[in-house]
């Protein structure tokens, strides 16, 4: 290919045994700098709530301490769930920010509420408004204010609008609203090439977004061997199970509580519905599939989520899959 793909990370802070969920986010903040070094573009961070295994409940408390310790990165959320947020909430947060970090910082948005019923209920806006209410709102704010209510402070350079989903919907959503967008392959493998194509047609301008710019993240662990990047990458899908079928308040397994596990059937196919659409194993096992799924879904950016329990390996894995994107 010759167009440049831009490789930027999708974060959830996980937290292992034996951490505290200040380790999760520290190692979060070190994980930003050495990214920046290998040529990222962007540093999101997701949003969780009452998931103790997950340390990112509040993308924008967390990509203050991000942004002061890089120099150039973009750092932002991926996604704020707007329908548990105020619109007006949500400007003034990520307004700081950007007042403080001009030109570096971006908005996804996510339109679902995500966890659970009852911790959505407890976060959602009262007003209960519909998402094109709180999208028209949200820009409305950053746009000079909305119905007499100004967000302060102003930034001059307002954050980067994105919406991030996992459907045709979505895609066709953010093209007619002139958004950038991430298809989150990582959570609904199969469908990026049809997303994006369905983006790329419906896509209308915007004042701020003028060309359509499509993304996709996916979850990647790239090791010396495909065992050991299997190894790890099971770990965190041992952490799913365990909080689906033993006790939701779990943190995640280590790596050696993985290794000593028997799965069971239902288990294994689990398992590989999460692992196989992604891309784990060694750089020459990851490089092929990986050029193969660009070329047919054609994005303009990749972002990649990587869980694994050995802080080091999830460094080098980052590390591995720059040069990989850099020789598509």
């Amino acid at each position: 290919m010759t167009q440049e793909i831009a490789i930027s990370v999708h974060d959830t802070a996980p937290v292992w045994r034996g951490d505290r969920a200040g380790d999760a986010l520290r190692r979060s903040i070190e994980l930003a700098k050495a990214v920046e070094d290998f040529g990222y573009r962007r540093y999101w961070v997701a949003e969780h709530h009452s998931t103790p295994a997950l340390a990112t409940s509040s993308p924008a408390v967390l990509a203050g301490p991000i942004l002061a310790s890089t120099r150039s990165l973009r750092v932002g959320s991926g996604a704020v769930l707007l329908p548990n947020h105020s619109a007006f909430a949500v400007a003034e947060q990520f307004g700081v920010l950007a007042s403080l970090y001009p030109d570096r910082v971006d908005l996804g948005l996510g339109r679902a509420t995500g966890g659970s019923p009852a911790s959505a209920a407890r976060l959602g806006d009262p007003r209960r408004s519909d998402f094109d209410q709180q999208l028209a709102e949200l820009r409305g704010f950053f746009g000079g204010g909305h119905e007499g209510v100004r967000a302060v402070p102003e930034p001059e350079i307002p954050p980067a609008l994105w919406l991030v989903g996992s459907s045709v919907g979505s895609a066709v959503y953010a093209a007619r609203h002139g958004l950038p967008y991430v298809y989150a392959h990582a959570i609904v493998g199969g469908g990026a090439p049809q997303a994006l194509n369905a983006y790329r047609q419906a896509f209308r301008p915007s004042e701020r977004q003028q060309q359509p710019h499509a993304a996709v993240a996916v979850i990647a662990v790239v090791s010396e061997s495909d065992e050991r990047a299997a190894r790890l990458a099971e770990s965190f899908v041992y952490g799913q199970i365990l909080m689906r079928t033993v006790d939701p308040d779990s943190v995640l397994p280590t790596e050696e509580e993985t290794a000593a596990h028997r799965f069971t059937a239902q288990e294994e196919n689990f398992l590989r519905s999460r692992i196989d659409p992604q891309f784990v194993g060694s750089p020459d096992r990851v490089a092929p599939r990986l050029t193969a799924f660009i070329e047919e879904a054609r994005p303009d950016e990749l972002f990649v989520l990587t869980q694994v329990p050995d802080h080091e390996a999830r460094v080098r894995s980052y590390e591995h899959l720059a040069k990989i994107v850099a020789s598509v």
